[in-house]
């Protein structure tokens, strides 16, 4: 159980995975602070969480600004509070063939998706390792551990993440402060509508995990400090699987799995 001072900063946390683990820090009486870009969801949110009795702090941030994570950040400093656990939760998508997407809405998902999470992990990184103390849970994806035809800048955006957290994580080593990495595999949340992806097979035909279901996956290892978490146990087959096989044979999988069901590849 957290001291009453103790405060959590997650992103992405007015739905899906973001949302439920913000749920489970304030039962474990964490104090928030949740920056999501959509005030009128901070506010439903906030107010849903502060039921828990713990103080709930909003900050509306388009993290598609690269600007966005220091604003926050500065914003934090100067209410005074120490941030104990970091979640990096906040990440898009965009499907269809790479040939045909639009390439300002990629570079979008590459800021939020890896820019806002290296600030942010650097920003507060740095505070804990200071103080020596601090927990640190980075939302990846099972698609970090397999290429993703028809997802190609997304499956590579979280690729990145599970990299560059495992060199950090062993830089830090001797700090006192652990980081942990959550890999969810297909998860019932608004992503697959903001990536135009529900008319891929997988996520139309195939089963969609509980994202309360994998945020207690992830909660659970960043309280036990563990290094990683592929959360459901066909996801973890399907890691193991995807590092045993040839790349080109795991992309050809991923792409029939992708495929949608209307036969047309094209960004929407």
């Amino acid at each position: 159980m957290a001291d009453q001072q103790q405060y959590a900063l997650i992103t992405g946390a007015t739905s899906g995975i973001g949302r439920e683990l913000a749920k489970l820090f304030a039962q474990d009486h964490y104090n928030l602070i949740l920056v999501a870009r959509n005030s009128d969801e901070l506010g439903q949110t906030a107010a849903e969480l502060q039921q828990y009795g713990v103080q709930v702090q909003t900050i509306a941030k388009d993290l598609f600004e690269p600007q966005a994570p220091f604003e926050v950040y500065e914003e934090v400093k100067a209410l005074g509070i120490q941030i104990d656990a970091l979640v990096n939760d906040a990440g898009q998508g965009q499907y269809g063939a790479f040939t045909t997407t639009d390439i300002h809405r990629e570079l979008d998902i590459i800021q939020l998706n890896i820019g806002a999470y290296v600030t942010f992990t650097k920003l507060y990184l740095q505070e804990m390792v200071a103080r020596q103390s601090g927990k640190i849970l980075q939302v990846s994806s099972l698609g970090a551990e397999i290429p993703g035809p028809l997802q190609a800048v997304y499956h590579g955006t979280k690729a990145f993440v599970t990299s560059f957290t495992e060199a950090v994580r062993e830089e830090t080593k001797d700090s006192g402060v652990t980081i942990t990495i959550l890999e969810p595999g297909v998860t019932d949340t608004d992503f697959f509508n903001k990536a135009d992806m529900e008319r891929a097979k997988i996520v139309a035909e195939g089963s969609k995990a509980d994202p309360a279901e994998v945020a207690k996956d992830g909660y659970e290892a960043l309280l036990a400090g563990k290094d990683k978490v592929v959360s459901g146990f066909m996801n973890k087959v399907q890691a193991v699987i995807g590092n045993l096989l040839p790349d080109n044979v795991v992309a050809a999988q991923m792409h029939k799995q992708a495929a949608p069901v209307d036969g047309d590849e094209r960004s929407q």
